[in-house]
């Protein structure tokens, strides 16, 4: 299973994860901040857990690009 974690609180709007994994996450045109879709929320932590691999590498690299390290991706 493929869990991936988003801070957005502390996104500065970069846009990378948009950039390298379009089917997970985009930018809100409310305050200009990354969403991950289908994520649930709890005390500022935007989760989504996935069965679907193929969101692993795309969701890993944007992780990587991400330049305030808000994104966590985990294969569990």
């Amino acid at each position: 299973m493929v869990v991936i974690t988003l801070q957005r609180n502390k996104c500065i709007g970069c846009n990378y994860c948009v950039e390298l994994a379009p089917q997970q996450f985009q930018m809100s045109k409310k305050d200009g901040k990354s969403v991950l879709l289908h994520a649930e929320e709890k005390k500022g932590f935007f989760t989504l857990k996935s069965k679907d691999y193929e969101i692993l590498e795309p969701s890993q690299n944007a992780s990587k690009a991400c330049p305030v390290n808000i994104i966590s991706v985990k294969d569990v």
